[in-house]
């Protein structure tokens, strides 16, 4: 192996065989793992911790009794809800580029050739998975797909008279999260042709007599005659692999790269818009101030992650440096949001040291920065450098993972924007849908991007509960032109992925049921309003309303029963990945390149391109906790 001085790194526990391509070749599946934890006393384990769960909450118990609690329950959920829907008939599916040597130490493009033994496994236009059973996963029958009406749902459960703040965290919760789920998911977009009709109720101000919502894409790799349940594909890379800023095509990475340096190019302080407007990202729903400014951030965090690493080899060229800054880049994403951004939502004693734990292990980060790896086991050590584990079914990201993230309720509805300086007023209270498509280009030209941070790292974002959805996504104008709510298209998503409504959600997630619409949350106006809008029926209500309705564990700004699916995801999509398992190793990453992501945190990220934020951020430990008024010191 050459030594990273010399040539480029490469990885020791992965390579070719004799022939030069991956043992079993392109498409070929690797061997299932055996049953994970499967054991008697294994299973012993985690029944018992089901029933301490189920009759107490894990939440309710001491810490280090919590702790086991809920590593029985991601046990249970490892074994019971992972489901593959490559095995359901395909025709035509994507298939990988051509092997080269290179995707051992570096990330392609398109997430083809993470897993060597199946190259396809969580590249870019490859199915969605499942945490429920395929039979369970079948979408609403016609005549129940608008009942009840979901735009009824939105105006009666959703919509919001004044925001719930989440005081334990601020506004960069909801840029950051928008920011990830650009690298994580997308269905494409749907056809304006034969789209989901809503009807208005009287006494609903909408501007028009009906509400059209386009459907999600059809699989096109699913048989037109088949009869298995609809799957979906998602057009995004399935990996942690920092897509938003990197792309997900090479011809999408070819534009956004100076050629020099390894370096990502930065025009008017932001990255470099297309001219094709069908390939604008600013033109595509979604698009808004936060996530232009954590692109931003974390392309100019990318370029000195470049200077890092040639300063350190001199003799490297620009395809050397680009790829070893992007694993850097991607693995200090997948950080930030383990260790910090996921604890300040979640911010209960126990899950914050459990989260720390995927990372650290439960040794503990300083025994971490001291002996390295104390153990294989992930429990002890963290999943950051164990084997790569995909417990018996081909890695994808799932529909269950991307209904509990349809967080919507973080955003608040007006902005307060002030400078760093003094805290003086520079735009003055903005609405959300003035921050939103090209205006927020606009805002990013204009204004200074310290000045932009410190304004969300010092105002709340909203609670993820009832009565909270910000009132501009119930009326947005996307850049197309066209109207929608998207608290109602967010109900009806779920009907048509085949995403299960409350009950069975919980019940399919080892939780218990609640029997009456009192025992689903505490709040009894809630519980009247559920009752009176899903008649009576509590197997009605949609998985949403459902969750936002609950009564929350101390800390969280969500629901437990989103948690669950984070239990298990949040670890897979580290498990999973060989680059953040087995490769997670100087000879991938460099020496310089490990020290990066050990060293760094969202706090140290911003003082570098930002160190005008040093006053609001001196008392500041997690950048995603309310920061200091520069008024104020």
């Amino acid at each position: 192996m050459k030594s990273p001085k010399n040539g480029s790194p490469v990885p020791s526990k992965a390579g070719p065989d004799a022939a030069g391509a991956p043992a079993g070749g392109p498409g070929t599946p690797g061997p299932s793992a055996s049953p994970y934890r499967n054991t008697p006393a294994w299973r012993l384990f985690d029944a018992l911790a089901l029933r301490l769960d189920r009759r107490r909450g894990w939440y309710r118990l001491p810490k280090p009794l919590g702790l086991l609690t809920l590593a029985g329950i991601r046990n249970t959920l490892r074994r019971g809800n992972l489901f593959d829907t490559t095995s359901q008939p395909q025709e035509n599916p994507s298939q990988p580029l051509p092997y080269s040597p290179s995707v051992l130490a570096e990330r392609t493009a398109d997430g083809s050739w993470n897993d060597l033994d199946n190259p396809a496994m969580g590249m870019a236009n490859t199915r969605f998975g499942r945490n429920v059973p395929i039979d369970s996963s079948r979408p609403e029958p016609a005549d129940r797909m608008l009942e009840p009406n979901p735009r009824e749902v939105s105006r009666r459960l959703m919509t919001r008279d004044r925001i719930i703040p989440a005081t334990a965290g601020n506004a960069l919760i909801a840029a950051w999260l928008q920011f990830m789920i650009r690298d994580w998911f997308n269905h494409g977009r749907g056809s304006s042709e034969n789209p989901w009709i809503l009807p208005i109720e009287p006494g609903d101000d909408w501007p028009a007599p009906q509400l059209a919502v386009p459907r999600t894409p059809a699989d096109p790799t699913a048989p037109k005659d088949s009869p298995q349940p609809p799957t979906y594909l998602n057009v995004m890379s399935h990996w942690w692999d920092g897509s938003q800023i990197y792309g997900t095509s090479q011809a999408e990475q070819d534009f956004l790269r100076t050629r020099d340096g390894g370096k990502l190019r930065i025009e008017h302080g932001l990255q470099p818009l297309p001219d094709d407007p069908a390939a604008n990202p600013t033109l595509k729903p979604g698009f808004w101030l936060g996530l232009g400014m954590m692109q931003t951030l974390f392309a100019l965090e990318h370029n000195a992650i470049c200077e890092r690493l040639a300063d350190a080899y001199p003799r490297w060229n620009d395809e050397q440096l680009f790829q070893r800054a992007r694993l850097t880049t991607a693995a200090l994403l997948a950080k930030i949001h383990t260790v910090e951004w996921t604890p300040a939502v979640v911010a209960h004693p126990t899950s914050v040291t459990a989260l720390h734990a995927n990372w650290y292990g439960l040794a503990g980060r300083r025994l971490h920065d001291v002996f390295g790896r104390l153990s294989p086991d992930e429990i002890v050590s963290g999943i950051p450098g164990s084997m790569t584990q995909n417990y018996g079914v081909p890695y994808a990201l799932t529909e269950e993972f991307v209904a509990v993230y349809r967080m919507h309720p973080l955003l608040p509805d007006t902005f307060d924007f002030r400078t760093v300086a003094g805290d003086t007023p520079t735009l003055g209270i903005t609405e959300f849908d003035q921050l939103t498509g090209p205006a927020a280009v606009d805002l990013l030209w204009e204004s200074r991007l310290d000045d932009l941070l410190y304004t969300f790292g010092t105002m709340n974002p909203g609670l993820v509960t009832l009565h909270n959805y910000p009132k501009h996504l119930q009326t947005f104008r996307r850049p197309d032109g066209q109207l929608m709510d998207l608290a109602a298209t967010d109900i009806l998503r779920s009907r048509e992925l085949g995403v299960p409504r409350y009950t069975e959600f919980r019940r399919l997630l080892h939780l218990p049921v609640p029997r009456s619409f009192e025992e689903l949350t505490d709040n009894p106006d809630w519980a009247r309003e559920l009752s009176d809008l899903y008649r009576g029926d509590i197997d009605r209500v949609d998985l949403l309303p459902g969750m936002f309705a609950e009564t929350r564990p101390e800390g969280f700004a969500f629901s437990d029963t989103a948690f669950r699916i984070f239990i298990l995801m949040a670890s897979r999509r580290l498990n999973s990945d060989r680059f953040f398992t087995r490769d997670f190793t100087p000879a991938v990453y460099t020496p310089e390149g490990m020290r990066w992501i050990d060293e760094n945190t969202m706090v140290t990220v911003l003082l570098r391109h930002c160190p005008e934020l040093a006053p609001a951020l001196r008392a500041t430990r997690n950048a995603f906790t309310p920061w200091l008024r520069t008024n104020r010191q």
